[in-house]
């Protein structure tokens, strides 16, 4: 253990302490290019009774951003909490507010899960931007208690030809794959997206799921006056200085990429350290609390522990140890280096601590103690540079209530809807059509990204790329296990925020439900632009009403999540974006269902119905260059009912194979499941045409919400159909899965319509990426 810093009395940097802050009330500070506006500076010097310390002003800078402490959504955030049910309440074991949620998945075991943003990092050094924004999550689920067993992302880039597009899509890719394969956990799914909205701000979410037993989950509150606050990790650098609160918390300028100081640098293999480490500390109760060193770093984890616990600490700023001995008092409390936590530890059992940290090589020091007196204390070098009510920089920040105005915009935008578009009649053009957006960038195949990383890594993958919804084996004896899907339409959010918000909770649900899982708990991610511009802070209100109302609707809690504001560029705004994450538990992944068929011979069906709803499509979009209209209808209730059939059909045995239907629609759902295995299809759409009153294009492409199509072995076909009728669910048989004749390659045909052989589909799908990219990597990454 090292317990100070190499600094000499004779290069210390000079401080500026609570007794000289005293003295010169008139010091000008620095407060605006911290990111504080003059309204929370002169806040902040009532709360104190005088000026803050440089110490101070940081802190409060870096917890009072925006990426902080949600000054500007809280008041809409409140929402969660109060629209739950008892039945939102009957599997959550910790909600929001804590590091990630906890929910009960059964047998003794608990699942914990969070996304978050990491997104103005990732344009400006796209590498480490997307690496350590995987890191960070991942000590989120450290932080509470939990092995972490997977990872997934959900990436929105600009338009695929740009020029610059190019390198924000390698540097992040390679970011996400270097350090989650570096660290041996599998990245089971997520989302990739282009869009030129996104040109200026990329989205890189990132989530992280860990697993634990019930007795085993940890809270990051320091309580027990005499306890041992202690840092280790990685040593503490330059790298992250003010991230939170100048990077995070501002909108990009037309320029380009700057801030590069801001961005943190990751090191997956001294955080695969520091996993095994807090699993042993845990696993010997040697911690009373852990907090990880995110954003704000140790401005973040002492305020937030000390206020949680309802406590007070202490802490000798000179006993962290640096990577650059030159960092002022401030710059140490600000930065933002990766591969960090704070313990709090007990007196007696501080030897066995520091026994096992050493066994890991982990370099440890004890910064100072938990008191009573609610105070949090900072010193360096025995000069106070901190004094302040832990409460007023975690938890009692600044509450806007911004300015909310319905967009000027928006009425036309509805009003321009896809129904006024030709849509085609004859074979040549429909094949035309559903080829072009087989190939276009949304829908092509993704494993340019998804080869890069190892998704079969611990052993426990039952399902990943390119099914709808990741699955990860919990129990090797029992089989239990969870299913998680992230899901979101910034096209649908842009024409109505509040549908957008429900839709894409709809799809995150249905893509769960069709592996056979339960579906039981949300997080969320919620990307928006400035939350100075009103328009922008109308589209959250609805967003956050949409997502709270369809959670209520399903009866399943949101348990915690993130906030990311400012991401536009100048003056426009990225579509509202609020990813969505669903998380279902499966009693046996034995039972899980694939995305697409493998054996011929089966009959296809579709369940649910097929309205005229091209709005917002896909198809709407890349044949037609278009946006505008309403989204689809969503009806939560069927949703879940269509849930529920799908589960009862997995535990008698009865659908071999479930895809919901979503972007692209029919056509797309089904060029996937012809690819998935290479077994062909034969469809018709006379029944859909007919009973949904639609016409070919749009049984082609409507992407109308509560639809699955499944294959059926023939000797379940009637038990299938009884089910369906039972339950009361729409359902039409509207193909059959097709072996090739000798001869012949396996194909979709449409019939009447025109035939696809899977040599063409495949080709089409796969070129798109690397025709723009490069060469796919042709085994998963390792």
């Amino acid at each position: 253990m090292t317990t100070s810093s190499d600094t000499t009395a004779a290069a210390r940097p000079v401080a500026d302490t609570v007794e000289n802050a005293i003295t010169t009330p008139e010091k000008e500070q620095p407060y605006g290019a911290l990111g504080l506006k003059a309204d929370e500076y002169e806040q902040i010097k009532t709360i104190l009774g005088r000026r803050p310390t440089s110490g101070e002003l940081a802190m409060y800078s870096v917890m009072w951003s925006e990426h902080c402490s949600y000054k500007s959504s809280k008041i809409y955030l409140r929402r969660f909490g109060d629209k739950v049910s008892d039945e939102m309440r009957e599997r959550l074991m910790v909600g929001m507010g804590q590091n990630a949620g906890v929910v009960d998945i059964g047998e003794g075991w608990a699942v914990t899960f969070k996304v978050e943003s990491h997104n103005h990092p990732s344009y400006i050094e796209p590498f480490q931007g997307a690496a350590t924004g995987v890191g960070g999550i991942v000590r989120d689920i450290i932080s509470m208690g939990a092995r972490p067993v997977a990872v997934m992302d959900q990436l929105r880039f600009g338009a695929i030809d740009n020029p610059d597009t190019a390198r924000v899509v390698h540097g992040v890719v390679s970011g996400i794959s270097f350090y989650g394969n570096c660290l041996g956990l599998p990245n089971i799914g997520g989302e990739t997206v282009f869009d030129a909205v996104y040109q200026g701000n990329p989205l890189v979410n990132a989530l992280a799921v860990g697993v634990m037993r019930h007795e085993d989950i940890k809270l990051a509150n320091a309580t027990g006056a005499g306890n041992k606050v202690v840092l280790f990790g990685a040593r503490t650098g330059g790298d992250g200085i003010g991230g939170a609160s100048i990077l995070a918390s501002d909108t990009f300028a037309d320029g380009g990429p700057t801030k590069r100081p801001a961005v943190q640098v990751g090191d997956p293999f001294a955080e695969k350290v520091l996993i095994e480490c807090c699993l042993e500390l845990y696993q010997g109760d040697l911690v009373e609390a852990i907090q990880d060193l995110g954003a704000a770093g140790i401005s973040c984890a002492t305020s937030e522990l000390a206020a949680n616990g309802g406590s007070g600490m202490r802490v000798d700023l000179e006993n962290v140890l640096l990577r650059d001995p030159s960092l002022t008092p401030e710059e140490i409390l600000m930065s933002e280096s990766q591969e960090r936590m704070m313990a709090i530890v007990a007196p007696e059992k501080l030897d066995a601590f520091l026994a096992v940290v050493d066994k890991w090589d982990v370099e440890t020091s004890v910064l100072g103690e938990v008191t009573g007196d609610g105070r949090l204390e900072i010193f360096w070098h025995g000069e106070q540079i901190v004094d302040v009510d832990p409460s007023t920089v975690a938890v009692d920040g600044p509450v806007y209530e911004r300015p909310v105005a319905y967009p000027t915009w928006i009425d036309a935008l509805q009003l321009d809807s896809a129904a006024a578009l030709e849509r085609a009649t004859d074979a040549d053009t429909l094949r035309a059509q559903f080829t072009k957006l087989v190939a276009s960038p949304n829908l092509a195949d993704t494993s340019w990204v998804t080869n890069q990383y190892d998704y079969y890594v611990m052993g426990n993958t039952a399902l990943s790329f390119p099914d709808d919804a990741g699955m990860i084996r919990v129990d090797e004896e029992s089989g239990l296990g969870f299913a998680i899907a992230t899901d979101c339409n910034g096209r649908f959010c842009q024409l109505d925020p509040y549908q957008g918000a429900k839709l894409a909770l709809a799809e995150a649900y249905r893509n769960v439900a069709v592996t056979g899982a339960i579906p039981t708990a949300v997080t969320d991610c919620l990307n928006f632009g400035s939350p100075e511009n009103p328009e922008v802070m109308w589209q959250f209100s609805q967003a956050v009403d949409g997502l709270s109302d369809g959670c209520l609707e399903l009866g399943i809690p949101v348990t915690g999540g993130n906030v990311s504001f400012y991401n536009q560029t100048g003056d426009q705004p990225i579509f509202p974006t609020p990813v969505v994450g669903v998380l279902g538990i499966i009693d046996d992944v034995a039972r899980r269902i694939p995305s697409g068929w493998q054996d011929a011979g089966e009959n296809i069906y579709l369940l649910g119905v097929t309205a005229n709803e091209l709005s917002g499509s896909q198809w709407a979009g890349t044949i037609h260059d278009h946006l505008g209209g309403r989204p689809p209808a969503v009806d939560l209730a069927q949703e879940r009912k269509l849930a529920e059939l799908i589960h009862a059909g997995s535990l008698q045995s009865l659908i071999s194979s479930a895809h919901d239907l979503s972007s692209g629609g029919l056509a797309q759902a089904l060029a996937e499941s012809v690819m998935r295995f290479g077994v062909g299809a034969r469809v018709w759409l006379d029944e859909i045409i007919d009973r949904d009153g639609v016409d070919a294009a749009t049984a082609l492409f409507s992407e109308s919400t509560g639809r699955v199509i499944v294959t059926v072995p023939r000797e379940d076909d009637v038990k299938f159909r009884g089910l369906c009728e039972g339950r009361g669910y729409p359902v039409l048989r509207i193909g059959v899965t097709d072996a090739a004749a000798d001869g012949d390659a396996p194909a979709l045909e449409v019939q009447g319509l025109f035939t696809v052989p899977l040599t063409e589909l495949r080709d089409l799908s796969t070129e798109t990426l690397p025709a723009a990219f490069g060469e796919i990597v042709r085994e998963p990454a390792v």
